[in-house]
């Protein structure tokens, strides 16, 4: 008498749910060795595009809407010393003596917040705005906080904060379809970015917070508040 074939048991969701997890983590962990290559291979080169480029692109053609785009990275060398002071005076203070991430600055700005009773501030350092500026988009959520802290982390190991900062001053936006310093100079001031005045430095890093809603020539008051933390710091 011939054996009945068995029947296959049904999957359990646990078994399900234990694939889906270890899809997840697959795709989690190649998501940040891609990352890592790329911040490595940055150390050499500039980055051909940006997850908020990619963004605004999106953005424009779902509207319907021509979107101007002007992106020109240089070396350091061709961006004024003022605009590298005037940036990390404005943006981060204490951005050469922190690994990534300032939990003093982010205590500082809840309790700013917290006293407000509206979130006024952040506390992101100028390594997380940058890996936010390569890797993710503007909007806001816990899960892309999430994903950057480990990549700030992974930013600050395979990269000098020299080059760091070169990086963040050439993809950063500066206004509608301008990214990167030499682009925001050309657009305002009609000059190179090598050559910018102390003054044009300030009030291009005072436009950082909101670039798609302000100008340099509108920030006089936080133009001169810039200088005055770049004559604190010793710049």
């Amino acid at each position: 008498m011939r054996n009945r074939p068995r029947r296959k048991k049904p999957r359990s969701i646990g078994y399900f749910i234990g694939r889906a997890g270890i899809i997840l983590v697959v795709v989690v962990v190649s998501y940040y060795g891609f990352c890592a290559l790329l911040l490595a291979s940055y150390n050499f080169i500039s980055p051909p595009i940006t997850g908020v480029q990619i963004q605004r692109l999106i953005e424009a053609g779902l509207v319907g809407e021509p979107l101007a785009f002007s992106y020109e990275p240089v070396s350091r060398d061709q961006i004024s010393q003022h605009l590298g002071h005037a940036v990390v005076a404005a943006e981060d203070g204490r951005f050469f003596v922190h690994f990534g991430v300032d939990w003093k600055a982010i205590q500082e700005a809840m309790e700013d917040n917290r006293r407000r009773g509206t979130m006024w501030r952040g506390g992101s350092t100028i390594t997380q705005q940058l890996v936010k500026n390569l890797f993710m988009t503007t909007h806001s959520s816990l899960v892309r906080k999430a994903f950057e802290v480990p990549l700030t982390f992974m930013a600050e190991v395979l990269l000098p904060k020299e080059r760091i900062l070169t990086l963040y001053l050439n993809v950063i936006e500066w206004s509608g379809g301008v990214y990167g310093a030499e682009a925001a100079s050309q657009h305002y001031f009609g000059a190179s970015a090598e050559d910018l005045s102390r003054h044009q430095a300030a009030s291009l890093a005072a436009v950082i917070p909101s670039p798609r809603s302000r100008s340099p020539q509108q920030m006089g008051t936080y133009t001169r508040i810039i200088q005055r933390r770049m004559t604190q710091m010793g710049y």
